[in-house]
Protein backbone atom coordinates (compact mmCIF):
# COMPACT_ATOMS: atom_id res chain seq x y z
CA UNK A 1 0.00 0.00 0.00
CA UNK A 2 1.26 3.42 -0.77
CA UNK A 3 1.65 5.63 1.79
CA UNK A 4 1.97 9.60 0.82
CA UNK A 5 5.20 11.48 2.05
CA UNK A 6 3.35 14.83 1.95
CA UNK A 7 -0.25 16.15 1.85
CA UNK A 8 -1.86 16.92 -1.07
CA UNK A 9 -1.47 20.35 -2.88
CA UNK A 10 -5.10 21.00 -2.71
CA UNK A 11 -4.74 20.96 1.30
CA UNK A 12 -1.90 23.77 1.23
CA UNK A 13 -4.41 26.39 0.82
CA UNK A 14 -6.63 25.52 3.51
CA UNK A 15 -4.11 25.50 6.18
CA UNK A 16 -2.83 28.65 4.94
CA UNK A 17 -5.69 30.37 5.13
CA UNK A 18 -6.51 27.88 8.67
CA UNK A 19 -2.87 28.98 9.85
CA UNK A 20 -3.79 32.61 9.37
CA UNK A 21 -7.07 32.88 11.05
CA UNK A 22 -5.26 30.76 14.20
CA UNK A 23 -2.38 33.36 14.08
CA UNK A 24 -4.72 36.65 13.39
CA UNK A 25 -7.07 35.02 16.27
CA UNK A 26 -3.71 35.16 18.90
CA UNK A 27 -3.11 38.97 17.95
CA UNK A 28 -6.33 39.94 18.41
CA UNK A 29 -6.78 38.11 22.11
CA UNK A 30 -3.12 39.31 22.64
CA UNK A 31 -4.27 42.77 21.97
CA UNK A 32 -7.16 42.78 23.81
CA UNK A 33 -5.59 41.58 27.00
CA UNK A 34 -2.54 44.62 26.29
CA UNK A 35 -5.45 47.41 25.80
CA UNK A 36 -6.95 45.98 29.29
CA UNK A 37 -4.16 46.11 30.89
CA UNK A 38 -3.25 49.28 29.89
CA UNK A 39 -6.51 50.96 30.70
CA UNK A 40 -6.28 49.15 34.05
CA UNK A 41 -2.48 50.79 34.85
CA UNK A 42 -3.52 54.11 33.38
CA UNK A 43 -6.66 54.42 35.30
CA UNK A 44 -4.47 53.30 38.69
CA UNK A 45 -1.69 55.52 38.41
CA UNK A 46 -4.46 58.52 37.41
CA UNK A 47 -7.18 58.62 39.75
CA UNK A 48 -10.76 60.17 39.33
CA UNK A 49 -11.03 63.62 40.73
CA UNK A 50 -15.32 64.10 41.57
CA UNK A 51 -17.25 61.43 41.57
CA UNK A 52 -19.91 59.33 40.18
CA UNK A 53 -23.95 59.57 40.29
CA UNK A 54 -26.31 57.24 39.08
CA UNK A 55 -28.34 59.44 36.64
CA UNK A 56 -31.97 57.94 35.10
CA UNK A 57 -29.92 54.14 35.80
CA UNK A 58 -26.73 55.16 34.25
CA UNK A 59 -23.22 56.71 36.39
CA UNK A 60 -22.26 60.08 35.19
CA UNK A 61 -18.74 61.37 36.34
CA UNK A 62 -19.29 65.27 37.99
CA UNK A 63 -16.03 66.94 39.30
CA UNK A 64 -16.69 70.29 40.79
CA UNK A 65 -14.28 72.94 42.85
CA UNK A 66 -14.48 75.91 44.74
CA UNK A 67 -17.47 77.52 46.59
CA UNK A 68 -19.53 80.17 45.44
CA UNK A 69 -22.49 81.47 43.16
CA UNK A 70 -23.59 81.25 40.39
CA UNK A 71 -22.54 78.05 39.66
CA UNK A 72 -19.55 77.52 36.29
CA UNK A 73 -20.78 75.03 34.28
CA UNK A 74 -18.01 73.65 31.77
CA UNK A 75 -19.84 71.69 28.85
CA UNK A 76 -16.19 70.05 26.61
CA UNK A 77 -16.10 69.58 23.09
CA UNK A 78 -17.55 67.24 20.55
CA UNK A 79 -15.67 63.89 21.68
CA UNK A 80 -13.85 65.62 24.61
CA UNK A 81 -13.85 64.83 28.66
CA UNK A 82 -13.93 66.60 31.56
CA UNK A 83 -10.33 67.14 30.85
CA UNK A 84 -10.44 69.73 28.05
CA UNK A 85 -11.17 72.27 31.03
CA UNK A 86 -7.90 71.35 33.30
CA UNK A 87 -6.33 74.76 32.54
CA UNK A 88 -9.17 76.58 33.50
CA UNK A 89 -11.32 75.01 36.05
CA UNK A 90 -8.53 75.46 39.22
CA UNK A 91 -8.49 79.28 38.71
CA UNK A 92 -12.48 80.04 38.64
CA UNK A 93 -12.68 77.90 41.31
CA UNK A 94 -10.96 80.42 43.13
CA UNK A 95 -13.82 82.65 42.67
CA UNK A 96 -16.37 80.71 42.63
CA UNK A 97 -17.92 77.00 42.15
CA UNK A 98 -17.46 75.59 39.00
CA UNK A 99 -18.08 72.43 37.59
CA UNK A 100 -16.69 69.84 35.31
CA UNK A 101 -18.57 66.13 33.50
CA UNK A 102 -18.32 63.78 31.29
CA UNK A 103 -21.15 63.60 29.01
CA UNK A 104 -22.79 60.03 28.86
CA UNK A 105 -20.18 57.97 27.34
CA UNK A 106 -17.23 60.09 27.56
CA UNK A 107 -14.51 59.30 30.09
CA UNK A 108 -15.59 58.15 32.77
CA UNK A 109 -19.77 58.17 32.22
CA UNK A 110 -21.38 54.95 31.32
CA UNK A 111 -22.75 54.56 27.73
CA UNK A 112 -26.22 54.99 27.03
CA UNK A 113 -28.69 54.05 24.46
CA UNK A 114 -30.23 57.38 24.12
CA UNK A 115 -29.95 59.29 20.77
CA UNK A 116 -26.16 61.66 21.39
CA UNK A 117 -27.82 65.07 20.65
CA UNK A 118 -27.79 68.04 22.29
CA UNK A 119 -31.42 68.09 23.17
CA UNK A 120 -30.57 64.75 24.99
CA UNK A 121 -27.15 66.07 26.67
CA UNK A 122 -29.04 68.94 27.99
CA UNK A 123 -31.36 66.94 29.83
CA UNK A 124 -28.93 64.71 30.77
CA UNK A 125 -26.90 67.53 32.09
CA UNK A 126 -30.18 68.79 33.90
CA UNK A 127 -30.34 65.57 35.33
CA UNK A 128 -27.01 65.45 36.43
CA UNK A 129 -26.80 68.76 38.17
CA UNK A 130 -30.42 67.55 40.43
CA UNK A 131 -28.77 64.45 41.03
CA UNK A 132 -25.79 65.86 42.50
CA UNK A 133 -28.11 69.16 44.42
CA UNK A 134 -25.98 71.51 42.78
CA UNK A 135 -28.67 74.13 42.75
CA UNK A 136 -29.35 76.91 39.95
CA UNK A 137 -27.91 80.04 38.31
CA UNK A 138 -25.78 78.75 36.70
CA UNK A 139 -22.81 80.01 34.34
CA UNK A 140 -22.79 78.27 31.12
CA UNK A 141 -19.34 77.72 29.31
CA UNK A 142 -19.57 75.71 26.23
CA UNK A 143 -16.41 74.82 23.73
CA UNK A 144 -17.24 74.25 20.40
CA UNK A 145 -20.25 71.61 19.60
CA UNK A 146 -20.24 72.17 23.09
CA UNK A 147 -22.06 75.47 22.30
CA UNK A 148 -24.77 74.15 20.81
CA UNK A 149 -25.41 71.97 24.23
CA UNK A 150 -25.12 75.19 26.71
CA UNK A 151 -27.64 76.97 24.03
CA UNK A 152 -30.30 74.25 24.27
CA UNK A 153 -29.69 74.05 28.05
CA UNK A 154 -30.54 77.87 28.25
CA UNK A 155 -33.63 76.89 26.01
CA UNK A 156 -35.10 74.45 28.28
CA UNK A 157 -34.33 76.07 31.13
CA UNK A 158 -33.95 79.68 31.01
CA UNK A 159 -34.77 80.70 34.51
CA UNK A 160 -31.04 78.64 35.52
CA UNK A 161 -28.99 80.20 33.34
CA UNK A 162 -27.49 83.32 34.73
CA UNK A 163 -24.73 83.84 31.70
CA UNK A 164 -22.71 81.76 29.01
CA UNK A 165 -19.91 81.67 27.83
CA UNK A 166 -18.88 80.48 23.84
CA UNK A 167 -15.42 79.18 23.82
CA UNK A 168 -14.99 78.87 19.78
CA UNK A 169 -18.48 77.66 19.63
CA UNK A 170 -19.99 75.58 16.71
CA UNK A 171 -22.46 77.87 14.61
CA UNK A 172 -25.99 75.92 13.22
CA UNK A 173 -24.98 77.64 9.96
CA UNK A 174 -21.67 76.32 9.58
CA UNK A 175 -22.70 73.42 7.33
CA UNK A 176 -24.23 75.11 4.35
CA UNK A 177 -22.00 78.25 5.08
CA UNK A 178 -18.49 76.37 5.14
CA UNK A 179 -16.53 75.97 1.89
CA UNK A 180 -17.84 72.61 0.10
CA UNK A 181 -14.52 71.42 -0.08
CA UNK A 182 -14.49 71.20 3.75
CA UNK A 183 -17.52 69.62 4.01
CA UNK A 184 -16.30 67.30 1.65
CA UNK A 185 -13.61 66.30 4.26
CA UNK A 186 -16.45 65.17 6.90
CA UNK A 187 -16.41 61.68 5.63
CA UNK A 188 -12.71 61.56 5.84
CA UNK A 189 -13.08 62.66 9.67
CA UNK A 190 -15.66 60.21 10.49
CA UNK A 191 -14.05 56.88 8.94
CA UNK A 192 -10.32 58.32 11.09
CA UNK A 193 -12.85 58.36 14.19
CA UNK A 194 -14.41 54.79 12.73
CA UNK A 195 -11.17 53.36 13.00
CA UNK A 196 -10.67 54.54 16.36
CA UNK A 197 -13.80 52.76 17.79
CA UNK A 198 -13.13 49.11 15.73
CA UNK A 199 -9.50 48.87 16.48
CA UNK A 200 -9.44 50.40 20.21
CA UNK A 201 -10.50 47.13 21.35
CA UNK A 202 -7.59 45.60 20.17
CA UNK A 203 -5.16 48.16 21.20
CA UNK A 204 -3.92 49.52 18.22
CA UNK A 205 -4.54 52.66 18.56
CA UNK A 206 -2.02 53.12 21.68
CA UNK A 207 0.35 50.98 20.01
CA UNK A 208 0.55 53.65 16.96
CA UNK A 209 0.67 56.45 19.74
CA UNK A 210 -2.77 57.90 18.97
CA UNK A 211 -3.52 57.75 22.30
CA UNK A 212 -2.65 61.59 24.22
CA UNK A 213 0.77 61.41 25.85
CA UNK A 214 -0.48 63.12 29.00
CA UNK A 215 -1.68 60.05 31.28
CA UNK A 216 -4.82 61.73 32.82
CA UNK A 217 -5.91 62.42 29.60
CA UNK A 218 -5.06 59.41 28.45
CA UNK A 219 -6.72 57.52 31.03
CA UNK A 220 -9.93 59.54 30.71
CA UNK A 221 -10.43 59.19 27.04
CA UNK A 222 -8.30 56.37 25.72
CA UNK A 223 -10.94 53.64 25.40
CA UNK A 224 -13.82 52.05 23.59
CA UNK A 225 -16.65 53.88 25.05
CA UNK A 226 -15.02 57.35 24.78
CA UNK A 227 -14.01 56.19 20.88
CA UNK A 228 -17.52 55.14 20.31
CA UNK A 229 -19.30 58.31 21.69
CA UNK A 230 -17.04 60.12 19.28
CA UNK A 231 -18.71 58.61 16.15
CA UNK A 232 -21.92 59.09 17.61
CA UNK A 233 -21.93 62.40 18.65
CA UNK A 234 -20.06 63.34 15.19
CA UNK A 235 -23.22 61.47 13.47
CA UNK A 236 -25.46 63.67 15.27
CA UNK A 237 -23.82 66.41 14.76
CA UNK A 238 -26.13 68.31 11.65
CA UNK A 239 -29.12 67.02 14.07
CA UNK A 240 -27.81 69.10 16.63
CA UNK A 241 -27.47 72.27 14.44
CA UNK A 242 -31.23 71.65 13.41
CA UNK A 243 -31.97 71.89 17.11
CA UNK A 244 -30.04 74.93 18.11
CA UNK A 245 -31.57 76.91 15.14
CA UNK A 246 -35.08 76.94 17.38
CA UNK A 247 -33.47 78.67 20.36
CA UNK A 248 -33.16 81.85 19.51
CA UNK A 249 -32.30 85.03 21.06
CA UNK A 250 -31.21 84.91 25.02
CA UNK A 251 -32.45 88.36 25.35
CA UNK A 252 -30.18 90.18 27.63
CA UNK A 253 -28.24 87.47 29.55
CA UNK A 254 -24.68 88.33 29.97
CA UNK A 255 -22.42 86.46 27.02
CA UNK A 256 -19.26 86.55 25.81
CA UNK A 257 -17.93 85.01 22.87
CA UNK A 258 -14.36 83.37 22.43
CA UNK A 259 -13.04 83.32 18.84
CA UNK A 260 -9.83 81.63 17.57
CA UNK A 261 -7.07 83.48 16.10
CA UNK A 262 -7.66 83.61 12.03
CA UNK A 263 -4.11 84.39 11.81
CA UNK A 264 -3.77 80.94 13.54
CA UNK A 265 -5.69 78.16 10.88
CA UNK A 266 -6.04 74.77 11.60
CA UNK A 267 -2.63 72.88 9.94
CA UNK A 268 -5.19 70.29 8.33
CA UNK A 269 -6.27 72.80 5.88
CA UNK A 270 -4.87 74.37 2.76
CA UNK A 271 -3.65 78.16 2.69
CA UNK A 272 -6.50 78.79 0.28
CA UNK A 273 -9.03 76.58 1.94
CA UNK A 274 -8.23 77.49 5.46
CA UNK A 275 -8.69 81.36 4.54
CA UNK A 276 -12.19 80.80 3.31
CA UNK A 277 -13.02 78.70 5.97
CA UNK A 278 -11.96 81.39 8.48
CA UNK A 279 -13.41 84.13 6.59
CA UNK A 280 -16.89 82.80 7.08
CA UNK A 281 -15.88 81.23 10.67
CA UNK A 282 -14.98 85.44 11.45
CA UNK A 283 -18.78 86.18 10.52
CA UNK A 284 -20.88 83.52 12.49
CA UNK A 285 -18.68 84.03 15.53
CA UNK A 286 -19.76 87.88 15.47
CA UNK A 287 -23.52 86.97 14.90
CA UNK A 288 -22.97 84.58 18.41
CA UNK A 289 -22.24 87.89 20.19
CA UNK A 290 -25.19 89.35 19.04
CA UNK A 291 -27.51 86.45 20.51
CA UNK A 292 -28.02 89.03 23.65
CA UNK A 293 -27.97 92.42 23.67
CA UNK A 294 -24.86 92.35 26.06
CA UNK A 295 -22.52 89.56 24.04
CA UNK A 296 -19.28 90.71 23.36
CA UNK A 297 -16.64 88.82 21.55
CA UNK A 298 -12.75 88.74 21.67
CA UNK A 299 -10.56 87.18 19.60
CA UNK A 300 -7.78 84.98 21.27
CA UNK A 301 -4.78 85.86 19.64
CA UNK A 302 -2.15 82.94 19.03
CA UNK A 303 -5.12 80.69 19.56
CA UNK A 304 -6.30 77.64 17.80
CA UNK A 305 -9.42 76.03 18.23
CA UNK A 306 -8.69 74.79 22.03
CA UNK A 307 -8.71 78.33 23.52
CA UNK A 308 -8.95 76.70 26.95
CA UNK A 309 -5.73 74.52 26.18
CA UNK A 310 -3.82 77.72 24.32
CA UNK A 311 -5.50 80.86 25.83
CA UNK A 312 -6.81 79.41 29.39
CA UNK A 313 -6.65 82.79 30.96
CA UNK A 314 -9.06 84.55 28.38
CA UNK A 315 -11.19 81.93 29.40
CA UNK A 316 -10.76 82.52 32.95
CA UNK A 317 -11.01 86.46 32.51
CA UNK A 318 -14.33 85.83 30.57
CA UNK A 319 -15.90 83.25 32.71
CA UNK A 320 -15.07 85.62 35.57
CA UNK A 321 -16.56 88.85 33.35
CA UNK A 322 -20.08 86.96 33.06
CA UNK A 323 -19.53 85.81 36.78
CA UNK A 324 -19.42 89.37 37.98
CA UNK A 325 -21.89 90.41 35.65
CA UNK A 326 -24.40 87.69 37.17
CA UNK A 327 -23.76 89.21 40.83
CA UNK A 328 -24.95 92.40 39.85
CA UNK A 329 -28.25 93.54 40.43
CA UNK A 330 -30.31 95.35 37.96
CA UNK A 331 -30.25 98.63 39.40
CA UNK A 332 -26.52 98.42 40.17
CA UNK A 333 -25.38 98.45 36.40
CA UNK A 334 -23.87 100.87 34.48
Amino acid sequence: MHVPLSAPAHRWPRRVLLGSLGFGLILAVAGAIYESLAETRDRCSNPMPGKILDVDGSRMHLDCEGAGTPVVILESGLGDSYISWRKVQPQVAQFTRVCSYDRSGLGYSDSVSRPRTSRVIAGELHALLHAAGIAAPYVLAGHSMGGYDVRLYASFYRDEVAGMVLVDSSHPDQESRFPLELKNMEGTWLREAEFLEYSMPFGIPRLLGLCDEEPEQRAAECNLHTAREGVAELKAFAENASQVTGTGSLGDMPLVVLSHDPDKPSADLSADLAKSTNDAWEKMQEELAHLSTRGTQTIAKNSGHYIQLDRPELVIDAVRGVVDQARTKPGERN
